[in-house]
């Protein structure tokens, strides 16, 4: 997932006409088979008449359970759920199978750096003034990352409180239909010689465990550069109980108060067309609304609804359904910084293959050979922030259109040249420091304000500059070294690219190259490990159940205080088909068949 974040803070908004330009190419002409997911229709065919249509299969106009997110944990969970019971998936997004930029592995940047409002990737900047992204399309994160499968350590596993037996029955069901062993290329042999090299030991093979010293991961990508997404676990879904709805933004949840505790009975939501629908919850015993929305989703979506910190919710005239302090508390986002190795000549594309595991709680990793095609590379500044200085090295009052576009021009070839080799990277594992996440406004479709506070806590800093002497062991190893055929190079020397490459909006200092700690600070970037917002024992129970509620579930990364292993997709795919899994039996024990 590493290099994504630095191509989308350098080529943050290439023109939508390069995504489409791709998509004529005789390679990408994509088909969609609805044969396989007859169950997949635009949000604006949902009426009164579709949902008696639906009842006609067996089912009642209501539904058993309402997924409000069809991403990374929405769809595996929805596919479990439908073994048994009506369940209706409302995702905002579209179908990753006929975009080119999701598709393909040679399109990853393109697809991050389209911000289109047509994008599967939904762009913010952290008031950190550290750019990031968000899933828009069905199959969440696992359409938009660089698609390293690794799973969870046993000790996260067990910190959560899950049943180890099962987890690991939920794994293989994940990886039977999407994931892959990959071919490593030559830049990941190099650096798994050179972290071998440095002593990050021993070398464990290939493997999808998580084991301290150097390894090779698994990849959603397959051997022909075709992602698989979380959208294709829909597969395991019974049809007849499922309905999936594309560019179905839901607005709120909807509560009945009268009662002792207040209590769900639908979603309203908004079609492609700009049209109102609600959805409802069958009255029957069990019936839940399930947020599976994201760790930016679905904090925003409870405090939309009204659950949240009273007097965030008074400032935006939300009527107060109950009162949470701890709502979009304890964010988190684990910080990276890489290092830009120059090359004579193009590298070969890769995404994350091999990891370095070490035991100070850092990984090291590298991607390569992205954004070289001059045509390719288009760099925008227009999100520079007029409300924050934090923003941008230009003075708030010279921010014009003008400045901007000099502030541009005077970068691009700093930014070309970064791209003329790859990156070795090194990100944090547990981070201590925490943020917050708050309303800007009640539209659903802008992003909250979010912080993550990258080493505010000092044992964070410590943890970088020692990774980033780690690094720079690798990128000088005699092993790599005759793998780029280039000549041994200053480390402040190398550390001055990464910082001119201005993959951040953060200022810069003069020692920058001189001060570790500084360049830590001054580079940081996301690996979009985000995480937190909807912790357990503060905004839900360990089953997920929001706190103080009937009827309602998060079922996200946002559940988690840290996040697992060193990514945490595989996790988080893992955790909709286990949490289903526990739902079905909870509900109807053997008779479940799961």
């Amino acid at each position: 997932m590493a290099l994504k974040f630095v191509l989308l803070a350098l080529f943050l908004c290439l023109p939508a006409s390069l995504s489409s330009t791709a998509s004529k190419d005789k390679e990408h002409k994509l088909k969609f088979n609805p044969y396989r997911y007859t169950f997949i229709d635009k949000a604006s065919t949902f009426s009164a008449s579709s949902s008696s249509s639906f009842a006609s299969t067996g089912q009642d106009s209501t539904y058993d359970y309402i997924v409000i997110g069809g991403g990374t944990a929405g769809c595996p969970l929805a596919a479990t759920l439908s073994r048994n019971f009506s369940v209706l998936v409302l995702e905002r997004g579209g179908v990753p199978f006929t975009n080119a930029n999701v598709s393909f592995l040679r399109n990853f940047h393109i697809g991050l750096a389209d911000t289109s409002a047509s994008s599967a990737s939904q762009a913010f900047v952290s008031t950190d003034g550290v750019y990031n992204a968000r899933a828009r399309v069905l199959g969440g994160g696992s359409c938009i990352n660089a698609g390293f499968y690794s799973r969870a350590d046993a000790a996260f596993v067990k910190r959560a409180g899950w049943d180890a037996k099962l987890v690991n029955e939920s794994y293989p069901w994940v990886e039977r239909e999407i994931v892959h062993q990959p071919k490593l290329t030559l830049w990941q042999k190099a650096l798994r010689d050179s972290l071998l090299e440095v002593g990050v030991r021993p070398f464990n093979g290939f493997t999808y465990d998580h084991v301290s010293g150097t390894k090779v991961g698994g990849t959603i990508f397959d051997r022909f550069g075709r992602r698989h997404t979380a959208a294709e676990l829909l597969a395991y879904a019974n049809p007849q109980k499922l309905r999936v709805l594309i560019y179905a933004t839901v607005q709120k949840i909807v509560f009945d108060t009268s009662g002792t505790r207040p209590r769900v009975t639908g979603v309203i939501f908004k079609d492609e067309k700009g049209n109102q629908h609600q959805a409802l919850l069958s009255n029957r015993k069990g019936s839940e609304v399930i947020l599976s929305s994201g760790a930016i989703g679905s904090p925003q979506m409870l405090m939309l609804s009204g659950i949240g910190p009273k007097r965030e919710l008074e400032r935006l005239k939300i009527p107060l359904v109950l009162e949470n302090e701890h709502v979009g508390k304890g964010m988190a986002d684990n910080p990276m910084n890489t290092i830009l190795v120059p090359s004579k000549q193009p590298i070969e594309q890769s995404l994350i293959q091999t990891v370095g595991i070490t035991k100070m709680g850092v990984y090291v990793e590298a991607s390569t050979g992205f954004g070289q095609s001059p045509e390719s590379i288009h760099t925008h500044y227009g999100v520079m922030s007029d409300k924050n200085e934090l923003f941008s090295t230009i003075p708030a009052k010279q921010r014009r259109p003008e400045a901007t576009q000099a502030y541009t021009t005077r970068n691009k070839y700093q930014l070309q040249e970064a791209f003329n080799g790859s990156f070795i990277l090194e990100k944090l594992a547990y981070p201590i420091s925490r943020g917050h996440l708050s309303l800007l406004n009640t539209n659903v479709d802008d992003n909250p304000s979010v912080t993550f506070n990258y080493f505010k806590h000092p044992v964070d800093l410590q943890r970088c500059v020692e990774a980033i002497r780690l690094v720079s062991k690798v990128v000088t190893s005699k092993r790599f070294l005759n793998y780029t055929q280039c000549d041994k190079q200053n480390v402040h020397k190398m550390l001055s690219l990464s910082v001119k490459a201005n993959i951040n909006l953060r200022p810069k200092q003069v020692n920058d190259t001189k001060s570790m700690a500084q360049f830590c600070k001054d580079t940081v970037v996301t690996i979009w490990h985000y995480h937190g917002g909807c912790l357990v024992g503060k905004v839900v129970s360990p089953d997920r159940k929001v706190l103080g509620v009937n009827r309602l579930r998060v079922i996200d990364g946002s559940t988690f205080d840290e996040s697992p292993g060193t990514n945490p997709q595989a996790t988080v795919m893992m955790m909709g088909r286990y949490m289903g899994v526990k739902i079905l039996r909870e509900r109807l024990g053997n008779k479940a068949g799961v």
